[in-house]
C-alpha cells in the first residue's frame, strides 16, 4: 500500500525525468478518450476514469515539485501524519483536538484521528481560508487599495 510519496526533488535525477513528467502532464489532460496503458510485452490495459483522474492530479502536483500523500479513507492517522498533512505543527494539532475542531479516538494514551475526519476538516479551513480572502480583496477595492488588472 503506499503510504507517502516524498518531495520529487529529492526523487528526481535528472532534467530529463523533470521533462517526462511534463510530458505526461499534458497528455493525461489531453486524453479524452479512455486512456491506456501498454505493458513492456505490447499488452494493453485501460484506465478507468477515477483512476485517470487521480493520475492527472498526482503528476500535476508532481511537476510543481509538491510531495503528494495517499490516504485511505478508512485509515487512522497519528496526531504526526495528521500536522504534516494540514502543514501544522504537531502542538498546534493537539490544540484542535483538545478544541474538538477535529473529532479524534483514543487508541492506549495515543490519539489517533480518522482520515476522512481530517480531510472534511481540511476542507472546511481551505473554504473558510478562501472566503476571507475574497472578502478582504472585496474590502481593498472598495477602498481603492487594489485594482483589478482585467
Amino acid at each position: 500500500m503506499l503510504k507517502h510519496i516524498v518531495p520529487v526533488d529529492s526523487v528526481m535525477n535528472s532534467q530529463q525525468e523533470v521533462n517526462y513528467i511534463k510530458q505526461l502532464e499534458r497528455i493525461l489532460n489531453l486524453e479524452k478518450s479512455q486512456a491506456k496503458l501498454v505493458a513492456g510485452n505490447g499488452e494493453e490495459f485501460y484506465i478507468p476514469e477515477s483512476v485517470h483522474q487521480v493520475l492527472r492530479e498526482v503528476v500535476h502536483a508532481m511537476s510543481l515539485g509538491q510531495a503528494i500523500s495517499i490516504v485511505p479513507h478508512e485509515r487512522e492517522l497519528t496526531t504526526q501524519e495528521a500536522a504534516d498533512i494540514l502543514n501544522v505543527s504537531r502542538p498546534h494539532l493537539i490544540k484542535l483536538l483538545e478544541q474538538a475542531e477535529i473529532p479524534y479516538i483514543t487508541v492506549g494514551t495515543h490519539r489517533r484521528i480518522r482520515s476522512e475526519d481530517l480531510m472534511k476538516y481540511k476542507e472546511q479551513r481551505d473554504n473558510k481560508r478562501g472566503q476571507l480572502l475574497d472578502k478582504l480583496i472585496e474590502m481593498t477595492e472598495e477602498a481603492g487599495l487594489y485594482e483589478d488588472d482585467e
